[in-house]
């Protein structure tokens, strides 16, 4: 699914009235229907409506759903801020047809506003400004948007809450965005309702469709997308009945310092649980006992140290490697994670403090082989591209070094985004929030390596592997709540995750 700039929303818009065609003021109709049901699908007519629209296209929705809803019996009240005498057409159209409906309670703010009581049991609709708006609020409207955050009615925003941007929020003013409990936006979800500092704004999402011109959507062109099961469905391979473990890859992971073995165990059970035909894991001497009895499947190398990595493994017999987890940031280690890296002829997935390695010798970046894989979380990425002041901000920076190094970079979070080397950029809708715990990482990066080595190309590889280790993450939050998950509960629910994608 394609995810698309505010510019070109408009331009759908405009596509859809001049090839359906329909006239504007009959698809904000059609828009405001839609909104209208999925209000009363939530609240029935015993609770008050109080509406807020402004002078543009938003505030139009908000009339025409005014009208609506006092048509079905509601009782409404509706203020029209009107403040430099200029309404958008339609929004002037709504207005008169609003005024017309006796049932109403109107009110249009030329110049003082008296605002209304807003009690606890009352639904505010917010329709003061949309998708189109570029700067942030400020004067009365954004005294407005205060008073209304203020107050314990429940909110519910059109399209967007009041302003919040469609995509860059850098500059924004927090106190100056209506805090929705509930967004009912159209057709598509912005590029800003992915990032989690707007959490707090957008409340509870619900995506409606308008019926916007399908192929006006087709010929749009944009880098973001939300990544979809057929999507997922497609590239998941088929094993052929004479298969044997040598069709499917030998894998190396190097992980775990002494006292960190864990990390290496989820891992590689992890990776062995994603089709991989062998593993080898490489620990340090110390580690060996627990690796031997936890994951009997793996084949463990000794490094030379008994307490960390730092003698490289050869890389002829394998088809990926991973390196990261839990290997600490030994001088020693660090020196091998970049030789290790720099040697290697096959894809590599570097992870945590691997990462953190990077981001102390931010040269060694320049030295990735193409097309590897880095798995960062906001901080780690923060480590290696320096501060951001949010996270559209972030995603840009890492779009800038995934464009020049040739890397992919999974940004890990609550919509896990696959940056490509093209400046693609694909969101994951699958996990939650059970999912936020120790070794959940681990996990993903043993995904990882088991779907190069099998011979997935790296985007594809990315794209499934965040995907099956959120629907894990999902089937387990299921079974086990999302207070009482473990790492190891997506691990086992891995293979109830391949099997729904079969």
């Amino acid at each position: 699914m394609k995810i698309l700039t505010n510019i070109q929303i408009k331009e759908w818009d405009k596509y859809t009235i001049e090839n359906e065609p329909i006239s504007s003021i009959h698809l904000m109709e059609r828009a405001a229907r839609t909104l209208t049901s999925a209000i009363m699908r939530r609240w029935g007519k015993e609770v008050p409506v109080i509406l807020f629209a402004g002078p543009g296209n938003n505030g139009g929705d908000a009339l025409a759903i005014a009208r609506l809803l006092s048509e079905e019996g509601y009782q409404t009240t509706t203020y029209l801020f009107n403040t430099a005498n200029k309404l958008s057409d339609d929004c002037a159209t709504n207005k008169e047809r609003l005024i017309a409906c006796k049932n109403a309670s109107f009110t249009e703010v030329i110049s003082q506003f008296t605002p209304p009581t807003l009690s606890k049991g009352d639904l505010v609709v917010d329709g003061l400004f949309g998708s189109g708006l570029n700067k942030p609020l400020n004067g009365g409207f954004a005294s407005v948007v205060k008073y209304i955050n203020a107050s314990q009615a429940t909110v519910v925003s059109i399209d967007i809450p009041s302003g919040l941007m469609c995509e860059d929020n850098e500059y924004n003013v927090k106190s100056h965005i209506i805090r929705a409990d509930v967004t009912l936006t159209l057709q598509l979800p912005k590029l800003a309702f992915f990032f989690a500092e707007n959490q707090e704004m957008i409340g509870e999402l619900e995506v409606l469709d308008i019926q916007l011109h399908p192929k006006g959507l087709e010929e749009a062109h944009t880098l973001y997308y939300i990544t979809e099961e057929e999507e997922i469905r497609r590239l998941v391979r088929p094993r052929k009945r004479f298969a044997h473990k040598g069709n499917f890859g030998h894998a190396l992971l190097i992980a775990g310092q002494y006292g960190m073995a864990g990390a290496s165990i989820l891992a590689a059970k992890a990776c062995l649980r994603c089709g991989i035909g062998l593993l080898t894991a490489h620990v340090p001497q110390r580690n060996n006992d627990i690796l031997q009895i936890s994951v009997p499947e793996a084949i463990i190398e000794h490094d030379n140290s008994d307490d960390y990595f730092s003698s490289l493994s050869s890389n002829d017999s394998y088809e990926a490697i991973a390196i990261g987890p839990g290997i600490g940031q030994h001088p020693d280690t660090a020196l091998a994670v970049i030789e290790q890296t720099k040697r290697a002829h096959v894809p590599v997935i570097l992870d945590a403090d691997a990462l953190n390695i990077l981001s102390t010798h931010r040269g060694w970046l320049l030295q990735l082989p193409k097309h590897t894989i880095l798995t960062p979380h906001p901080k780690e990425l923060e480590r290696m591209v320096g501060f951001c002041n949010d996270s559209f901000e972030r995603l840009n920076k890492a779009k800038e070094l995934a464009i020049r190094q040739q890397i992919y970079i999974i940004i890990k979070g609550a919509w896990s985004a696959v940056v490509t080397p093209e400046g693609h950029v694909y969101f994951n809708p699958t996990g939650n929030p059970g999912m936020a715990t120790a070794g959940s990482g681990d996990v993903l990066t043993g995904i990882l390596l088991a779907l190069e080595a099998q011979g997935y190309t790296p985007e594809d590889a990315c794209r499934l592997g965040v995907y099956v280790h959120g629907l894990a993450g999902d089937i387990a939050a299921e079974k086990k709540g999302e207070i009482s998950m473990t790492a190891s509960d997506i691990i086992d629910c891995l293979p109830e995750a391949w099997t729904k994608l079969r």
